[in-house]
This record gives structure tokens, C-alpha cells and sequence, in this order.
């Protein structure tokens, strides 16, 4: 048997024993409830017997025992006679002072316990109806408090156990991508030698600058994938800058469908920033933008600022997002593509908010007419 199924039978085994355990507890207190529910029965059959004794006693009987239960007992009673009350005990003077409320009260013990019938003479008889004590009162919330401890234990249990596979899932996410940006660097430093020889040959120029903007667009992805897993350094740089740079890139790739516009203040604005991790999110948010427009459309991003914070938004005339989807878009394999793994903008969201400490989210969605994201950040 391997491991994984040894673990997973072993899941099932603590799981069904905490079943059993839970249950067996249960039905003790159920079986605990009833014998003591039956003991107050006993105790007030004992009572209606004194009060019988009482009621029929004669200058020979003796009434000190009788007089010493009635007398100790601490429930709730009512003793009717054909429907009319005749006697209380333990009852507040607040329901005794309201007919109404004590009339309401006396329906409220009907309903928590049968009555004792007392025999006061032939052909005459007394009803008692008598309440649950507070010690059996409290017992019977003893199970949901049980249960609700239980739950919270489980719900600790499980936060536990997803943290833990999510805390695994993360290592070997940034192990694969550490291990990608290894990769791709063994043809890269391949292609840069090759870079060069074509300039000493005089390869046409437009061509070989080309290629060399390709080059380092991959070795601004290798260093992307290097820093996942790691915390990555943060410079004092103009978030204007950085995003037009990103910009101009991605709008020199795709085609004359997309009608591309940048409008920024024309003053450096200064921003803690990693600008391959930036580049990286203005590219999965533009990327993300086409994709919504299936290539055809309006894409336009903006900086705005105020006294404390910059925001970059970013809007598409694609299909929209319904609002109940506007946070699930940032979940981890979250898509509605036919293709793709759904991790653009939760990676996005990770870069924004883990790293830079800003803040991600949809400002406005409509569909079938365009989506805005926006991101803020503190000024430096």
C-alpha cells in the first residue's frame, strides 16, 4: 500500500472513530437526560403523595415527614382542580400577580411534563403539573454545546490541514517556477552569444535589435520566475515610467484590433517598486483585458493620483464580470476561458498585495460593455 493511501486510510479511520466517540457521548447525555427527567418525576410523585397525606390527615396522622418534602422542593408547581388553580409553589410573584401570564405559565408546563394525579377523596381528584429544574434545564443544552464544540474543533482542524496543503502547493509552485527560470537560462545565454555574432557579422540592425528586445523580454521573465518563493527587492522608482515601459512593449506585440491608450501625469511619481514583478502585473492585466475582448476592442490604462496614493487603471470593452464574481476572479484556478490554469490574477493580486503591500480589485464591470481593474499603491 503506498503512502498516499496508507495516509488517507488513516484519514478515514480517525474520522470515523471521532464519529463513533461523538455519538456514544451523545447518547449518554440522552440516556443521563432521562433517567434524571424521571428522578424529578419521582420526586414530585413523592410530593403529590405528601400533599394527598396532608389533605386526608386526621389528628392521628403524622405530618412531619410529609410537611418536610413539601416543604424541600425547589420545582415549579401548579395543582389544579378541574381547571382551576388551587395552590403554586416556586412560582415568581410576577406571573402570580397576572392571570394571563400565570395561565401562560401553566400551558408551559403542560408541555414539559405529564400531570400526577392526586386522589383527594372518592371521586375527587387534584392535577399537578410541575416544570423541569434548572439543572435539567441547562442539561439539555449540553448536547448543542457539545456539537458546537466539536465543530469549532473541526473547522480548526480543517483550516489546519488546507493551510498546510496550501503552504505545500506554494513551495512547489515556486520550486517549479525557480526550476523553469533555470531552464530557460541555459538557452538564453545560448542566444545572446549567437546576439552577438550576428552584430559582428552587420546582420541588418532592425533585425538584430529586434531579437535583443526579445532576449530581454525572456531575461525579465527568468527573473520573474526566479523571485517567486522569495521576497524581491524594492527600489524608489517612477511608477510613470515603469508602466509606459511595460506598455509600449505589449503594444508593439498585438495587433491593430486592439486600439491601445496611455495617459499618465507627466511628473515622475515615485513608487517602492520591483520593476519585473510590476512589469509582470501590467502584463497579466493587459493580457487578461485582450482576452476579455477576444482580441478586438478598446484597451486603455491610466495613472491617477492624490495626496497619498497612486492608482493604474486598466479598461477593456470586452464581456464584463457579473458583480457576484468581482472577488472570485482573484481566486487561485478561477477562469471562465476554455483554456488556461486561472492564476494570472491571483499571481497578479499575490505581486500587488503580498509584495508591493497595495491593494488590487475590480472598480467597475458591466457586462457586455468593458471592466476596469485597479491597483493602488502608497507613495514613496
Amino acid at each position: 500500500m503506498q503512502f498516499s493511501e496508507k495516509r488517507n486510510l488513516t484519514r478515514w479511520i480517525i474520522i470515523a472513530t471521532s464519529f463513533v466517540i461523538v455519538t456514544l457521548i451523545l447518547w449518554n447525555t440522552y440516556t443521563f437526560f432521562q433517567i434524571f427527567k424521571q428522578e424529578e418525576r419521582d420526586k414530585m410523585t413523592l410530593w403529590a403523595k405528601s400533599q394527598e397525606t396532608l389533605i386526608n390527615a386526621n389528628e392521628f396522622t403524622d405530618v412531619d415527614l410529609p410537611l418536610q418534602i413539601i416543604q424541600a422542593a425547589t420545582i415549579p408547581i401548579i395543582v389544579t382542580e378541574k381547571d382551576s388553580i388551587i395552590n403554586t409553589k416556586n412560582i415568581d410573584e410576577d406571573i402570580l400577580k397576572d392571570k394571563a401570564k400565570l395561565k401562560a405559565f401553566l400551558n408551559t408546563l403542560k408541555n414539559q411534563n405529564d400531570p400526577i394525579v392526586m386522589q383527594i377523596s372518592e371521586g375527587r381528584t387534584h392535577n399537578l403539573y410541575y416544570g423541569d429544574s434548572s439543572l435539567l434545564n441547562k442539561l439539555k443544552y449540553y448536547p448543542i454545546a457539545l456539537l458546537l464544540i466539536i465543530f469549532l474543533f473541526a473547522a480548526v482542524v480543517y483550516n489546519f490541514y488546507r493551510s498546510t496543503k496550501m503552504a505545500t502547493q506554494n513551495k512547489l509552485w515556486a520550486g517549479m517556477a525557480k526550476e523553469t527560470a533555470h531552464q530557460i537560462g541555459t538557452p538564453l545565454s545560448s542566444l545572446i552569444g549567437w546576439l552577438e555574432i550576428m552584430k559582428v557579422n552587420h546582420i541588418d540592425e532592425t533585425m538584430v535589435a529586434e531579437i535583443e528586445k526579445d532576449i530581454t523580454r525572456l531575461q525579465t521573465i527568468t527573473d520573474r520566475f526566479s523571485k517567486i518563493g522569495s521576497e524581491p527587492v524594492l527600489e524608489q522608482l517612477d511608477i510613470v515610467a515603469e508602466t509606459e515601459k511595460s506598455f509600449d512593449y505589449l503594444q508593439s506585440r498585438f495587433s491593430n484590433q486592439v486600439k491601445f491608450s496611455f495617459t499618465a501625469p507627466k511628473h515622475p511619481i515615485y513608487v517602492s517598486l520591483n520593476p519585473a514583478l510590476h512589469s509582470w502585473t501590467i502584463e497579466n492585466l493587459v493580457k487578461n483585458a485582450i482576452d476579455a475582448m477576444k482580441g478586438r476592442g478598446a484597451l486603455a490604462v491610466a495613472l491617477e493620483e492624490d495626496h497619498h496614493t497612486v492608482k493604474i487603471l486598466v479598461t477593456d470593452t470586452g464581456k464584463g464580470i457579473p458583480k457576484n464574481q468581482f472577488k472570485r476572479v482573484f481566486e487561485p484556478g478561477f477562469t471562465t476561458k476554455k483554456r488556461g490554469w486561472g492564476l494570472g490574477l491571483s499571481l497578479t493580486k499575490r505581486i500587488v498585495e503580498e509584495y508591493h503591500k497595495g491593494k488590487i480589485k475590480v472598480a467597475h464591470s458591466e457586462l457586455d460593455k468593458g471592466t476596469t481593474m485597479q491597483i493602488s499603491f502608497k507613495k514613496a
